[in-house]
């Protein structure tokens, strides 16, 4: 097996991994949701990586993409919202070129706001 291969098959494993933990995160904030509800995408499927059935849509209506990389500058930035946070909750917005404002939060605070409806 080359070398190259083995790299992309550990690459889409960790992805996977992290949309189950994201979909374990959905049912722990969200417990009244049926195991059916949530489902992980397989690796390379188009379309959103978590899928909602229509009864989760109506608790989280959000297309759910998940990104696993070993880097990503953002954290960097993030780390300054939580440095600068005091007793607020960090909120870190970013734009990029011709791009629409981006909001990064926490995963666990956001599921709350969507449980919470706020």
């Amino acid at each position: 097996m080359s070398q190259r291969s083995s790299k992309s098959r550990l690459s889409k494993n960790k992805g996977k991994t992290f949309q189950n933990e994201v979909r374990d995160k959905i049912y722990e904030h969200f417990p009244s949701l049926p195991k059916e509800d949530v489902k992980s995408t397989t690796m390379g499927e188009s379309g959103v990586d978590i899928q909602l059935s229509n009864r989760a849509q109506k608790v989280l209506p959000y297309a759910i993409e998940c990104k696993r990389k070993k880097v990503f500058a953002i954290y960097s930035m993030y780390e300054q919202a939580e440095a600068n946070k005091g007793s607020l909750e960090p909120l870190l917005v970013i734009r990029g070129d011709r791009k629409k404002p981006l909001a990064v939060v926490d995963l666990d605070h956001f599921l709350e706001l969507a449980k919470n409806g706020k």
